[in-house]
């Protein structure tokens, strides 16, 4: 037996060498392999980042044990790990010259096949759906192995309640209002970096894994109290039907152009819809005006309409007049949509 050593016990062993609090069985006959295991799957990054709209490609190799005969029929299937880590979304599997791919991501998913040991998934037209934990697995007959990648995408997380008011949404309607505003529910780990980075809100907002948390730069008493530490409250997991917040949404970068149309009178919100059409343009989303501002660095201090109703302005460079202490998009409500108050901001894809 040259790959195998054959330890054997006997309950006289146990009691003469071994502590008496281990429950062991009179006798037993363990396995190890001098080889090592048959398969072994491996990540060159535990994390990659990418951007919306471009292609990325997930790492993933296998190393097979070299006195194993040729399997023309492995196995290599890779899925996406859902937020709550229970369910897996099935995105690609391919064994010899058959290959599949799953829902959102038929057609653009295939294997790199830079060697016979190179399980890597390449990915194109990314969509903010995509970020998240995959799992490649590897099945060669009875061994296999899994090796877990994190997709990240460059972006902002922003907080978000509709026009009627503060906690008024539940997990789904969290989920609708961040995809009418070009964005998607954020996850705690976007929301950390965003805190890092010096995000400060004192609403608490769902989260993607039905949580909800809101973070603190500056401590104060209405925000869980001035002695407290800065970091992220958590109320924890709640009720998706029943319970109602805000959220914090998370978007990226665009293929488009975001502005400001000019010249721009006064205009009510109809006036604002009409003027960006009649420019070969839609009136923009709230998530495009937060990427034009944190990724590319927008910077104007004149109100205008925005697609939800709301009124608001990027400002990157802070002056007076136009968000003096902080670098923000500047929140102006949700005014009458009569009012010939405001301008207007486009979006051109």
């Amino acid at each position: 037996m040259n790959s195998l050593l054959l330890l054997t016990f006997l309950s006289l062993c146990y009691a003469e060498n071994f502590d008496h609090t281990y429950n062991l069985a009179p006798y037993r006959t363990i396995y190890i392999s001098e080889n090592g295991p048959g398969l072994l799957v491996m990540t060159e990054e535990e994390k990659v980042v990418s951007q919306r709209g471009g292609n990325v490609t997930l790492p993933c190799t296998f190393r097979r044990n070299p006195t194993l005969v040729p399997n023309p029929k492995i196995r290599i299937k890779w899925s996406k790990l859902t937020s709550d880590y229970l369910k897996e979304i099935d995105v690609f599997v391919a064994m010899g010259f058959h290959k599949k791919s799953y829902g959102s991501f038929h057609g653009r998913v295939h294997l790199r096949g830079a060697g016979e040991n190179d399980a890597s998934l390449v990915i194109s037209e990314l969509t903010l759906e995509d970020y998240g934990r995959y799992k490649c697995e590897v099945i060669d007959g009875l061994e296999d192995g899994t090796a877990v990648v994190s997709l990240n995408l460059q972006g902002v997380v922003f907080p978000y309640f509709p026009s009627h008011g503060r906690y008024n949404l539940n997990f789904q309607d969290a989920q609708k209002a961040c995809k009418n505003q070009d964005a998607i529910v954020a996850s705690f780990d976007q929301l950390y970096d965003a805190w890092r980075e010096g995000l400060d809100w004192c609403n608490a907002g769902w989260l993607s894994d039905g949580s909800v948390q809101y973070p603190i730069t500056k401590p104060r008493e209405p925000c869980g109290g001035k002695n407290t530490v800065p970091g992220i409250r958590n109320y924890g997991m709640q009720d998706k039907e029943k319970n109602r917040y805000d959220v914090f949404c998370f978007t990226a970068n665009y293929k488009g152009r975001f502005y400001y149309l000019t010249p721009s009178s006064r205009m009510t919100y109809d006036e604002a819809v009409l003027a960006c059409q009649k420019d070969g343009a839609q009136i923009a989303k709230v998530g495009q005006m937060y990427a034009a501002w944190k990724l590319l660095g927008y910077d104007r201090c004149d109100a205008g309409w925005l697609a939800d109703g709301s009124v608001r302005y990027p400002i990157s460079r802070p002056r007076r007049r136009c968000s003096p202490t902080e670098a923000a998009v500047r929140f102006s409500g949700f005014p009458d949509k009569k009012h010939k108050l405001y301008g207007v901001y486009c979006f051109k894809a």
